[in-house]
């Protein structure tokens, strides 16, 4: 069948993902090939203290990122999408999202950015004995209650975005297990809630007289490839304004962009990993046995599977670098030349590999908002260099790459190091590795070790979405052999590692990074 056959008899699968900074649909084919996409670009706002995003730029950004796919497909295919064979949505992880017995939201979206629960996540881990993240539901959840806020009494339901959109498209209040387990800890032998932790939390929830519990106002959980219900008619409507999507379409589990980034660079098998690098930055590795000891600069999430995953996730990585890329491009404005957006990065990037593999004494923070792996609430960015530095435009972008990537390797080295948990290979994708070569040696310096990026990597989270709507139809064999034997067949990748040189380079950098936190910490303080 050609692509306009295979569009017209709804057997393509779209996948649409929220990211931080652009809502991208992409619809592929009965191989998983990208075959259309579309997207709509957003900000989170910083609104009295709190990073969201309103209901209003959801909707408005989901129905744009829609029609401009609708968009490509008319002018690639000359047709209308009026079904498909399946859909799914995904989303930045984690954040709070609480509704009453109307539905009603009952305070603004609160993103996974904010670093203002604190005092719950360090109760839970004690509670628990198992390691909750200030970024995860149940945390903003506490500590909401420890806040005394009026709202609390009022739950009745809460979720993340991911799940959030999927309920209001079908009606159902489910969530993928990889995106649930960054609500509630995950029991990986059920591919469910941690019983134990549920009726620990009950207990701690008996103390404060509400009508609900913990096991009532969490979203039911599901594994790839099952059924998650149909986007109905009031959802097609939703999703798409100009009214030619038909209901009834399959709706697979929505999930996370950190499960569909494992999908994305083929990594849901034992002992694979992969580095997702744009605004946040998270390695994650799926470990063949438990962690030896709770350690908070790690968090155990799921595959979307329900297989235990070791995440360090950090809440800065491009941000910085899109700042002073701007501040380049005003630059050549005013000496009146005008640059290409991707030339520019190219560029700016490339440079960086001329650099001195210690930066030449440059240091800086890339912290925009907190970073809880190294003790931060709130960020600043700083830039700062000896006396004696090598000042120079190469050794000042590779700075700001190595700022990029250093707090990730705080964790990392936590749990290659001290954990001893074994990668076979370590993929990369996001923003970070689209300049080719470039990304990749930067973050292997990193980690010492060799990164892969798969051609397909630049499709990024809407594409695995799309891949895990794909296996809604496709789900007679495992989530990793329909990848192996469907979506990566033949597909080797380009793998780079960085020399002995770079390596040790790196060391010698973070031992001016961690020498310097005092300043970031007064920058904080100050500014």
């Amino acid at each position: 069948m050609s692509t306009k056959e295979l569009i017209d008899a709804g057997k393509t699968a779209i996948g649409i993902e929220f990211g931080s900074t652009r809502i991208k649909a992409v619809m592929v084919d009965d191989k998983g090939n990208p075959i259309a996409q579309g997207g709509f670009g957003w900000e989170n706002q910083y609104v009295d203290g709190i990073w969201t995003y309103s209901l209003e730029m959801i909707w408005k950004g989901l129905q744009e990122a829609y029609a401009d796919l609708l968009a490509d497909v008319k002018k690639q295919y000359d047709t209308v999408i009026k079904t498909t064979g399946a859909i799914g949505f995904s989303a930045m992880m984690h954040g709070y999202m609480a509704f009453d017995k109307e539905d009603n939201l009952l305070v603004p979206f609160r993103t996974w950015r904010n670093t203002i629960t604190e005092e719950a996540a360090a109760a839970l881990t004690k509670e628990f004995g198992f390691n909750i993240p200030q970024r995860w539901s149940i945390a903003h959840l506490h500590q909401a209650i420890l806040n005394k806020e009026e709202h609390v009494k009022d739950i009745n339901f809460f979720t993340t975005l991911a799940g959030y959109i999927h309920w209001q498209l079908s009606g159902e209040k489910v969530l993928g297990v990889g995106d649930a387990s960054g609500m509630f800890p995950i029991d990986s032998t059920t591919r469910n809630y941690n019983e134990d932790y549920l009726t620990k939390y009950d207990k701690v929830l008996a103390d404060y007289g509400f009508e609900w519990n913990i096991r009532g106002i969490l979203p039911k959980v599901l594994v790839a490839g099952e059924n998650a219900g149909v986007l109905t008619a009031e959802g097609a409507a939703k999703l798409d304004v100009s009214g030619n999507l038909q209901a009834g379409i399959p709706m697979c589990p929505p999930e996370g962009d950190a499960g569909t980034g494992m999908v994305a660079t083929n990594s849901v098998a034992v002992r694979t990993g992969n580095v997702s690098a744009g605004t946040s930055i998270f390695a994650m590795v799926v470990m063949e046995k438990a962690l030896s000891k709770v350690h908070e600069e790690i968090d155990v999430v799921t595959t979307p599977v329900g297989d235990d995953v070791a995440m360090v996730h950090c809440n800065n990585c491009t941000s910085d670098i899109n700042a002073w890329a701007n501040i380049f491009r005003e630059y050549s404005a005013a000496m009146g030349i005008e640059v290409d957006t991707d030339k520019l990065y190219t560029t700016l990037f490339k440079a960086a590999l001329d650099g001195a593999p210690d930066c030449g004494g440059l240091a800086g923070f890339n912290y925009f908002s907190g970073e809880p792996v190294t003790g931060f609430d709130e960020g600043r960015p700083v830039f700062m260099r000896k006396v004696n530095a090598d000042f120079s435009f190469a050794n000042f972008m590779r700075l700001h790459l190595y700022s990029a990537v250093s707090t990730l390797k705080v964790g990392l080295d936590i749990l290659l190091k001290e954990e001893d948990v074994k990668v076979d290979k370590l993929y990369g994708h996001g923003g970070f590795f689209k300049t080719k070569e470039v990304g990749q040696r930067i973050m292997s310096a990193a980690t010492g070790g060799p990164i892969t990026v798969m051609e397909t990597a630049g499709e990024g989270g809407a594409w695995g979405m799309a891949v895990l709507a794909l296996y809604l139809m496709n789900n007679k064999v495992s989530l990793s052999e329909f990848l192996n034997g469907t979506i990566f067949a033949g597909e080797e990748g380009t793998t780079i590692t960085a020399d002995a040189d770079e390596v040790a380079g790196f060391d010698k950098f973070m031992e001016l990074f961690n020498a310097t936190i005092p300043v970031e910490k007064a920058a904080v303080e100050v500014l």
